[in-house]
């Protein structure tokens, strides 16, 4: 029969092996949110879950059971077979723990192919996570890059990782550029997926004496920064990238592609038009119907983006190492160099 395993001893079992974890619920919630690494292999698809939950309200538990039983059996050797292209361990969950998880390790178990049931399901899952934001101790040094928008903070963070750097993607688990044009082209996070991915590398990094990590506000897109990361980024080594304006023109083209989306860029620029000065708002708003996105942007940074960034950096009150360089490249290389002095201090 299945065994039951609690959240505690997966996360443990994950260390140790090489474990498979399997989401069985539909595409949907998988997306909204699962455990890191997870694979979704669903009981129902979204439109036969909300059939069944349709028929548990309208009709009877036993009715939408029927109901149930009758969709799965019909797809029962896809199912079978999804499982078997996996030769490691594995363990299955739903929401609660409840009769998707438990009819997936039974059907499963007569198959001949073990997994284990997470015990209270993602919902355990889930309040482990709240505990461990609540109550971690994260002990390495934060290196905050900073610098004006379009300095290729990620880009510079997504190279230090290819490179062996411990890093902390905010951006990234977020879905989200962190700018009023952020979300464009990306598939924002709720806070519960985000929280599941911070809580992953925060335990990934805990014995490493530095990470890097970008100087985001609170709040990125949807979700918000537990309070003891925006403490610990303030009190961290602060560098300040600085590039070219045209390098950094040339960075947030490429990076946005705005030509792909025009309407999108031009409707959010309506959220911010109001704060830059008559004159220039307007001219903005007539290269970006002209699509001449790099008068636009460069616009954007002079008037709009540099000006908030500066406040915003006079409130922190720490001191900056600044970063000079000609280019991107050029940064990576001497914000390496600076790592390897921080690292003989």
């Amino acid at each position: 029969m299945p065994r039951e395993i609690s959240i505690e001893a997966l996360l443990q079992k994950e260390k140790e092996e090489a474990h498979t974890m399997i989401d069985v619920r539909s595409p949907k919630e998988y997306q909204e949110g699962t455990i890191p690494g997870a694979v979704n292999i669903p009981v129902f698809n979204d439109e036969e879950r909300a059939e069944i939950g349709t028929i548990y309200k309208q009709v009877s538990p036993e009715a939408a059971k029927q109901r149930g039983l009758e969709i799965f059996s019909d797809k029962l050797p896809r199912f079978i077979e999804a499982f078997k292209k996996f030769d490691t361990p594995m363990t299955v969950f739903c929401w609660r723990g409840g009769m998707r998880s438990k009819t997936a390790a039974s059907v499963l178990d007569l198959m001949g192919i073990h997994a284990n049931r997470l015990t209270g399901g993602i919902r355990t899952y889930r309040q482990w996570i709240v505990q461990q934001l609540a109550n971690i101790d994260f002990k390495p040094e934060l290196v905050v890059l900073n610098g004006y928008t379009g300095s290729g903070k990620t880009w510079l963070l997504q190279r230090l990782l290819e490179n062996g750097y411990a890093v902390i993607d905010l951006e990234k688990m977020a879905g989200h550029r962190g700018s009023i044009f952020g979300q464009i082209g990306l598939d924002p996070n709720n806070q519960k997926k985000f929280d599941s991915l911070l809580v992953a590398d925060l335990l990934r990094y805990q014995d490493k004496p530095f990470v890097f990590i970008e100087g985001e506000s609170k709040r990125i897109g949807k979700v918000l920064l537990p309070d003891f990361i925006c403490e610990k980024k303030d009190a961290g080594t602060q560098l300040f990238i600085h590039l070219p304006i045209e390098e950094r023109v040339a960075h947030i083209l490429s990076e946005y592609e705005p030509g792909l989306s025009p309407e999108r860029f031009l409707e959010a620029y309506q959220f911010i038009k109001k704060r830059i000065h008559v004159p220039v708002a307007k001219e903005i708003e007539e290269y970006l119907k002209a699509q001449n996105y790099r008068d636009a942007v460069r616009l954007l940074l002079e008037y709009y983006y540099d000006p908030r960034y500066d406040y915003g950096m006079k409130k922190t009150g720490s001191h900056i190492i600044d970063i000079q360089a000609d280019s991107l490249e050029d940064a990576l290389q001497k914000i390496k160099d600076f790592f390897s002095k921080l690292k003989k201090n």
